[in-house]
């Protein structure tokens, strides 16, 4: 594993998060602590942070829910990618915490457990175990990459970064990660309790509904 691999993940969380009031702070934070690390992922990520320096909070946090509450295509939540809303997805999530807690580490409780933030903030905690964690997920990750370079969203590059740090090649398209992926979301609608989630953020866009 490349010594920035750590520094590129903990970045990662901090760019995806929600862009609240203290935003231009994790931006400078993000800035400083990558000018002098060099190895995969650090390119994309100052190429992120060049591309939106300039755009009001407010304006990015509109684009934020926008991007990643309102559209199933392109959620944070990995286990969708792989389960959709079907009731195994209750057995993976408690598989992510248990996983966390094997390691010493408890994600908050107001978060589900495959939030991406919170598995890049795991894997700089501890690399080993969360690199592998998310090597096991990438196909949900680069079908994440995909629809965020579709959606012409500088976010693609946050994405990017993250799959540059993990091991292996991308897959050569969408229809390859689909596969690897069980073939994309199913359509089955089950109860999730006690792992249904509302998105955060729908509150700070008027009229947001979330999905």
């Amino acid at each position: 594993m490349n010594p920035a691999t750590p520094a590129v993940h903990q970045a990662a969380a901090l760019l995806l998060g929600y862009p609240d009031q203290r935003w231009p702070d994790r931006l400078t934070l993000v800035r400083e602590a990558l000018a002098h690390l060099t190895g995969p992922g650090t390119t994309p990520l100052l190429r992120f942070c060049a591309a939106v320096q300039d755009t009001p909070v407010l304006d990015l946090a509109a684009r934020y829910v926008v991007t990643f509450d309102r559209s199933r295509r392109r959620t944070l939540h990995l286990t969708y990618y792989t389960d959709g809303d079907t009731r195994r997805r209750g057995g993976s999530l408690a598989d992510w915490k248990a996983r966390y807690r094997a390691h010493g580490w408890e994600p908050p409780e107001d978060e589900l457990p495959d939030h991406l933030p919170l598995a890049l903030e795991f894997a700089a905690r501890c690399p080993g175990p969360g690199t592998e964690l998310l090597s096991e997920h990438r196909p949900a990750i680069e079908l994440l990459r995909m629809a965020l370079a579709d959606h012409h969203s500088p976010y693609a590059d946050v994405l990017l970064a993250v799959c540059d740090t993990l091991p292996g090649a991308s897959p050569a398209d969408r229809a390859t990660a689909l596969a690897l992926a069980r073939s994309g979301p199913p359509a089955e609608a089950v109860g999730l309790a006690p792992f249904s989630a509302t998105p955060r953020h729908a509150g700070h866009l008027p009229g947001g509904t979330g999905r």
